[in-house]
């Protein structure tokens, strides 16, 4: 299923996104997440629970968007490409955040979204109990709405993409991996961090109901 024209992003596709600050299209997505959903089914196509993941997850963040007044495209965009790095063509270090973000750099994708990939869903506090900080700090953690969108859109999908809520994905993922996995040893930093973006955005989300 890997289609090699579509590891790159056309250069006419970049011009049209413009520079890094985002336009809000509440809403709305556009040429940036056509282009990431054909890498990413290029990539997750055949992989089962982790393209359904995906599905599900950039249909949470297109459907966030609107409410939280972020930049559809680019939100949706990251969502379809946070998990491209379980790929086995692009494992490098085996931490799926850096190696999707290593992958869209070369590749030519915007800086601020493989900023999102490197950073989604607390991988700061992995990266640094595996040692992988100096490598993710090359990336801008942005530390945005559109970036908390992006971490609620995925601790609220679960595997198969069916809907969750965030303390079920959570608790899910910690029993998946084990207890002596890297998730399980970061879990007293990285759960508070995690129930904090969801208060943020659930907050956010209920103001503009």
């Amino acid at each position: 299923m890997t289609a090699p024209s579509l590891l790159r992003v056309p250069g006419e596709l970049l011009e049209s996104f413009g520079p890094l600050q985002p336009a809000v299209l509440p809403g709305r997505a556009g040429p940036l997440t056509a282009a990431a959903r054909l890498l990413a089914e290029s990539l997750l196509g055949d992989m089962g629970n982790r393209w359904l993941h995906t599905q599900g997850v950039a249909e949470r963040a297109a459907g966030l968007a609107g409410p939280l007044g972020v930049d559809a495209d680019l939100l949706t965009a990251a969502a379809w490409l946070h998990d491209i790095g379980y790929a086995p063509p692009l494992v490098v270090t085996g931490f799926h955040p850096l190696d999707g973000a290593d992958h869209l750099t070369r590749n030519g994708w915007p800086v601020r979204v493989a900023g999102l990939v490197a950073y989604h869903s607390g991988a700061r506090f992995v990266a640094a109990a595996r040692g992988l900080s100096e490598m993710l700090a090359v990336y801008p953690d942005e530390r945005t709405v559109l970036a908390d969108a992006l971490t609620y859109a995925d601790q609220t999908v679960g595997p198969s993409g069916d809907r969750v809520d965030p303390d079920a994905r959570y608790a899910e993922v910690l029993h998946r991996h084990g207890p002596c996995s890297w998730n399980a040893r970061v879990d007293p930093e990285r759960g508070p961090h995690l129930r904090a973006v969801a208060r943020r955005v659930e907050h956010l989300l209920a103001r503009a109901a």
